[in-house]
């Protein structure tokens, strides 16, 4: 009995870490431009049925509880807590904020597509729109050398005053991607976001229709982590991994005894 708590303490402890460790990614990116926090999901392990409710206790009559022993905790998943951030004012022409579902599609280096919420975007030199890494917004908005007053409305169009012209030019259109299940996206770095079988097929519509978000241009979603919330986890983990590690120290002097009065 007390090897098998030593076994279940050991699992308290190493679900608690990894909990720590997500509360800490969590507040690492409390300024990352549209982080989404996550959440650790836990699960009980296999139980030790030494006895089962309704079997036979004699010839006549039968147990009405069961013996079941548990065998400790697991992390079962993180969960990616997809709730907006607050929409942050930059007045920069080139950041676009998303006020609603979706993401922005990037394509990657090697052709790989990635996806994003993190509008910060920049102009390359070749007047291509990119991402801070470089990496072109898809599908592809070139804006012309000397063109002034970019603009990008709600439905992610975009258009310039070109020189010579009195009236504006449209330079293309950015498209808005959704999934069955966005939950189910690979998370990367550098802010993207992968698809996997789980997510469903990314599909591209125009943004403000079925139920995508429609495009604020000079505005950044901020991260969606709430210090005071993960503070509180925090101490609530901490809390919970000393528990388990009084456990072990309890097992431990039980054992101690054990031997010492045997």
């Amino acid at each position: 009995m007390p090897s098998s708590a030593l076994q279940v303490a050991r699992t308290g402890l190493e679900a608690q870490d990894t909990r720590m460790r997500v509360i800490a990614n969590n507040l690492a990116n409390v300024s990352t431009t549209s982080f989404k926090r996550d959440r650790a999901n836990f699960a009980t392990l296999a139980y030790q049925n030494a006895r089962v409710a309704g079997a036979q206790s004699s010839t006549e009559t039968v147990y009405a509880t069961g013996l079941n022993l548990g065998t400790g905790v697991a992390v079962q998943s993180t969960s990616r807590i997809d709730t907006q951030g607050s929409l942050q004012t930059t007045n920069n022409t080139f950041d676009l904020a998303l006020d609603g579902d979706g993401y922005f599609q990037i394509s990657l280096p090697g052709g790989q597509l990635a996806y994003t919420r993190a509008g910060n975007f920049t102009r390359s030199s070749e007047g291509q729109l990119v991402t801070t890494q470089g990496y072109v917004v898809q599908p592809p908005i070139t804006v012309p050398e000397g063109a002034t007053s970019v603009t990008v409305s709600q439905d992610g169009t975009v258009s310039a005053q070109l020189a010579g012209q009195s009236d504006p030019s449209q330079l293309g259109q950015i498209t808005i991607a959704s999934f069955t299940n966005p939950a189910a996206l690979q998370a990367a770095s550098d802010n993207f976001l992968l698809e996997t079988a789980a997510s469903g097929p990314v599909q591209l519509g125009i943004a403000g229709q079925d139920g995508r978000g429609q495009i604020r241009q000079g505005m950044l979603e901020a991260s969606n982590v709430n210090v005071v919330e993960e503070l509180v986890d925090m101490i609530e983990t901490q809390r919970a991994y000393e528990i388990n590690s009084k456990m072990i120290s309890a097992v431990d002097e039980m054992l101690r005894n054990a031997n010492q009065t045997l």
